[in-house]
């Protein structure tokens, strides 16, 4: 793995290099009720996210619901960073589930019923990029984690690397410009690996 400068930020070669697309149907939605702590969240998405709770509730199951009026809708985890609030130490309280039992963002679902101007936390849309802090830079990174080899293998049938997969989050969290840059360089590295 190496790191490439893009605009501000610096960005794994594994997002160009690995493959990834989602298999909801091999995974069910793992992300969001395994792990070590909720979903991260920046400070501006914990005040989005009060800001449309009202919307947000009725789309939501009950536990996540009793969490939220219980806990609020973050707690900050074992690194003194802000996440969603889990159900049982668990899964996120915004977790709900469709009919064949894959989970959904409760968040998502408001958004897209066009009740909520809040779409999801940018770190739920970016997995399985994490943006890490790399010295004074933001870094992207690949996250490699069990529950996502379906993804992986996916990704692999299909020759779709994590970048372009994640276009549409990319976008929205840097802009048209910047995933321009992005595919400019990617395709750079892929024609010197081939050469």
């Amino acid at each position: 793995m190496m790191l490439v400068e893009i605009a501000d930020t610096v960005v794994s070669t594994e997002l160009f290099e690995r493959k990834f697309v989602c298999d909801l149907q091999a995974c069910r939605g793992a992300c969001c009720i395994e792990g070590d702590s909720g979903a991260p969240l920046q400070l501006e998405e914990i005040d989005l996210i009060e800001d449309n709770l009202e919307e947000i509730l009725p789309f939501l199951r009950e536990e996540g619901v009793e969490a939220i009026n219980r806990d609020g809708v973050f707690y900050m985890d074992q690194e003194n960073e802000p996440v969603t609030s889990l159900v049982g130490g668990k899964e996120c309280a915004f977790v709900v589930y469709d009919q064949n039992g894959i989970t959904k963002c409760g968040i998502e679902q408001a958004y897209v019923a066009g009740k909520s101007a809040f779409r999801k936390p940018i770190s739920c849309h970016l997995y399985p990029i994490r943006i890490k802090q790399f010295h004074e830079k933001k870094a992207l990174v690949f996250d490699k984690w069990s529950i996502c080899e379906p993804a992986c293998a996916c990704g692999d049938r299909l020759e779709v690397p994590v970048y372009r997969f994640l276009r549409d989050a990319i976008v929205r969290t840097y802009g048209e410009a910047y995933f321009d840059e992005l595919h400019e360089v990617a395709e750079a590295w892929k024609n010197k690996k081939d050469h």
